[in-house]
């Protein structure tokens, strides 16, 4: 899949193999992990940094293979999800981030057009969340409170 806002090519990655197989060095259950998960959401880490932390110091590839569901579907059920999605998050932290660095820096040309393709994606982003019922549909997107999103 090609880049959005540039004419480059995708980034190429490694693919999971086609088919699951039960690891056999594998020293967690189901439930084990799922506390693990939770433990780890209350600590306030992203679903993203929490499968990191898995794979990393805990030795988990997959964790789909174990409990039969991903992370995010394991904090629905316990209700730990954040309010925004995680990708939502980041692209306001990233707004966030270019308009104090426009204060500092006002005729940085290339920093207003970043601003301005990051906005585009945070409404591209919001307006699939409405159809998917991820987010409410009167929630909008405004510039001034868009560090009031991130707390």
């Amino acid at each position: 899949m090609a880049r959005m806002h540039s004419g480059k090519k995708g980034k190429s990655s490694s693919k999971k193999p086609l088919t699951i197989k039960k690891v056999i060095w594998q020293r967690y259950d189901k439930n084990e992990l799922t506390q693990l998960i939770i433990k780890l959401a209350k600590a306030q880490k992203s679903p993203s940094q929490i499968g990191i932390i898995l794979r990393d110091s805990y030795g988990i590839p997959n964790v789909i293979q174990l409990t039969g569901k991903s992370i995010t579907k394991i904090l629905a059920e316990e209700k730990l999800l954040p309010k925004l999605p995680e990708d939502m998050l980041s692209l306001v932290k990233r707004y966030i981030n270019i308009t104090k660095h426009l204060q500092a820096n006002r005729k940085d040309q290339p920093s207003v057009r970043g601003l301005q393709l990051t906005e585009s994606k945070i409404k591209r982003l919001a307006k699939y969340y409405k159809t998917n019922n991820k987010l409410p549909q009167n929630w909008r997107f405004s510039r001034d409170q868009a560090s009031l999103l991130v707390e």
